[in-house]
């Protein structure tokens, strides 16, 4: 794991300095975050609400916010696998729970019933929340938001993701979950300025 930290860190001292990551290329549209704009570390994270490994990466990432939220913002973006029979309703789900002010409790909630996914389980977990169910009901059965996932799906194919959860971390691209001592060390490099951010962009031919 610690090669693995020293991987990202290499490649974010050799890089050559860059404008500020932006987390909404044009596009694409405005995702949910949480975090201050201008925190040291900026995670975009694509995810997969029927992956247990994006589920395996939820309490590193919570346990980050909380021991550092003046220093990270995270930035969702969905990313619904073909092999998950339930992941592109619940990411259409989750845009209606974003439309009502709610996506980050219902977006645990998911994640917390990670082998219920089911359309009539997406609608009650939204009148768990107190959340308007017929709207959400309406929402799954028609594809309302598909657009919105489609969006991100198209920014993360650009950008080559090819799996979940995939991580770009101040622009720079990180596969996999690695462990809180890595993205603690990731803030210290970006903070000391040892480590320089670079905007969210497709990959150069070749890498």
């Amino acid at each position: 794991m610690r090669a693995l930290a020293a991987a990202l860190l290499a490649a974010a001292l050799t890089a050559a300095p860059a404008a500020a990551q932006d987390p909404a290329p044009a596009g694409a549209p405005n995702p949910p975050t949480r975090g201050p704009a201008d925190a040291v570390l900026t995670i975009v994270e694509f995810t997969d609400f029927e992956c247990p490994y994006c589920r395996g990466a939820l309490p590193v990432i919570d346990s980050l916010l909380t021991r550092h939220p003046a220093d990270v913002r995270i930035v969702h973006r969905h990313y619904p696998l073909p092999m998950h029979a339930h992941a592109r309703q619940a990411a259409i789900a989750a845009v209606e729970a974003e439309r009502q002010g709610a996506f980050w409790p219902y977006h645990d909630l998911l994640f917390a019933h990670q082998d219920r996914l089911a359309d009539a389980d997406l609608v009650g977990y939204a009148d768990s929340l107190g959340l308007d169910s017929e709207a959400f009901a309406r929402a799954i059965s028609r594809g309302t938001h598909a657009d919105v996932v489609d969006a991100d799906e198209a920014l993360g194919r650009a950008l080559a993701v090819s799996g979940t959860p995939t991580f770009f971390v101040n622009g720079y691209k990180l596969v996999g979950v690695p462990p809180l001592w890595v993205w603690e060390e990731s803030i210290k490099a970006f903070r000391e300025g040892r480590a320089r951010p670079r905007p969210l962009e497709p990959p150069a031919p070749g890498e």
